[in-house]
């Protein structure tokens, strides 16, 4: 047989690129969580070179976390249902759209808009991930969940030193035309390497359910992340608490009638995808603790007393270590749950997390000490991100991973907006005069620590309650077809 005549491979994908799926499809989550962090370091600057208020900068942010909240879970649904390869391009596009509109603009309207797109392109990860499920041979599944479940953090962690690299030595335009740079780089390996998955959730979908959770999310979103400027006891803020809730609850009686959910209430009510969610929420909030303190911390002026007075580069290069670690210890984390179950191995992520915040808590006046203990607890980040896949896709039908892994990504996205706002209330709230300005205490930094642990801890007691049994076949299922589960590991399914 010929090169040019040569039968598929299991992937799908032609021999001579099958090798290459899951690198590519790691390197589009890379770009997709870069994305998300880009233009932390440029916060400072934005309100002088757009003419806007540091309030409309903040939104540079803000807007990335709602859209990614919205839009991963439904686009994820929408892969399952129309095809995962064809909605991951759409979201390359898109990543790619607002990267231009970003490079194009000063204006702070613009830039906004451009980094909604951007945000909404967080679906990729959770694509990938299915992608992954319906396309390898089941020896290769967990090892390379593992490695795009943990590009999350990598790109986290890689981001923020290389954008503040660009902002102190280049026109702060330019980090955005090199992200539109890398989404095209993106669409065309995605066109050349990976296949179109053939499993499909037949069903039409969910308008109403669609519409009812992005109003829900917007409004529980948008309550935590702008409670701290608008007031935590404000009628905004009350209101759109209040609000989210009353939506929720019409929405969730109409998921439980509809014939095909937005979300199957049912399959994520099972204790096992529930605790596994409630887990991811939790992790979010210990992993994004150590990225918002971490830089920050670093940069205090020696005034404070603990402060290190480092530059922008410096600071950002303090979290470079722990997306290295990520990225090494996502084999090992695969490994960890092919031998004892992905189960063990989030336990063990989240003693890890705890760990490092309790070194943290201990060493926070030596910048080697801090960027050890802010890489222990991305050690146990990557692990945990690479488990959490693995549970959720042990315990739902193949038709509905793309949906899950959303879901599952979207309880991470809460998580980190959580955290966020624990973060602002603490470091604004506890403060001093140091030099005559206001500061953070080294007390304030400390409760940051001591609160993260907890919830890694939290996420730890909500791991060791999940059921250990094997996941449940529907009896007519045929492995790999629409309806039944994918043919995983069996260690794997076994924990």
């Amino acid at each position: 047989m010929t090169p040019a005549t040569a039968a598929p491979t299991p992937t799908g994908a032609h021999p001579s690129r099958a090798r290459f799926v899951v690198p590519v499809l790691a390197f589009c989550g890379v770009v997709v969580a870069v994305m998300q962090t880009l233009v932390v370091p440029l916060l400072p600057h934005v309100p002088a070179l757009t003419g806007s208020t540091p309030g409309a900068a903040g939104w540079l942010v803000t807007i990335t976390l709602l859209t990614g909240a919205v839009f991963t879970p439904v686009l994820g649904r929408v892969g399952d249902m129309y095809g995962k390869r064809r909605v991951l391009l759409a979201s390359l596009w898109v990543l790619t759209a607002g990267s231009v509109l970003c490079a194009a603009t000063s204006d702070i309207g613009v830039l906004i808009a451009g980094r909604a797109l951007q945000g909404a392109a967080l679906a990729v990860i959770p694509l990938g991930i299915s992608i992954i499920r319906d396309e390898l041979p089941p020896e290769r599944v967990l090892p390379s969940i593992a490695l795009m479940s943990s590009t999350l953090g990598i790109g986290a962690a890689v981001g923020l030193p290389v954008a503040a690299v660009v902002v102190e030595n280049f026109d702060w335009h330019t980090m955005f035309w090199a992200s539109a740079a890398l989404g095209l780089l993106d669409l065309v390996l995605v066109l050349w390497i990976v296949p179109e998955s053939p499993v499909r959730t037949p069903g039409r979908f969910d308008v109403l359910g669609t519409l009812g959770l992005t109003a829900a999310l917007v409004g529980l979103l948008l309550a935590i992340t702008q409670g701290a400027d608008w007031g935590w006891t404000s009628a905004r803020t009350l209101g759109l608490l209040g609000g989210a809730l009353v939506i929720a609850l019409f929405w969730g009686r109409y998921e439980l009638r509809t014939a095909s959910p937005m979300v199957d209430l049912r399959v994520s009510a099972r204790p096992a995808v529930l605790l596994t969610n409630i887990a991811a929420l939790l992790i979010g909030f210990a992993f994004y603790a150590n990225s918002l303190v971490t830089a920050q911390m670093v940069q205090e002026p020696k005034a404070t007393g603990y402060g290190l007075g480092a530059s922008i580069v410096v600071s950002g290069l303090c979290l470079l270590p722990g997306g290295l670690s990520m990225v090494a210890l996502s084999p090992v984390s695969a490994k960890i749950s092919a031998a004892y179950g992905p189960k063990t191995a989030l336990a063990i992520a989240a003693s890890i997390m705890a760990v490092g915040y309790v070194i943290r808590f201990f060493t926070s006046h030596s910048l080697w000490l801090i960027v050890a203990g802010a890489t222990v607890v991305s050690a146990g980040t990557a692990i945990a991100y690479s488990a959490l896949p693995a549970l959720v896709m042990r315990a739902v039908p193949v038709s509905e991973t793309g949906a899950a892994n959303g879901l599952n990504t979207l309880m991470r996205s809460v998580g980190q907006a959580c955290c966020s706002a624990v973060v602002t209330a603490v470091l604004s709230h506890v403060t001093f005069v140091a030099s005559g300005r206001v500061a953070p205490t080294l007390h304030a930094y400390l409760l940051v620590f001591l609160v993260a642990a907890g919830a890694a801890l939290a996420a730890l007691v909500a791991t060791l309650f999940l059921p250990s049994g094997r996941a449940p076949r529907p009896a007519a299922a045929v492995p790999g077809t629409v309806g039944g589960t994918s043919p995983m590991p069996a260690a794997q399914e076994g924990r």
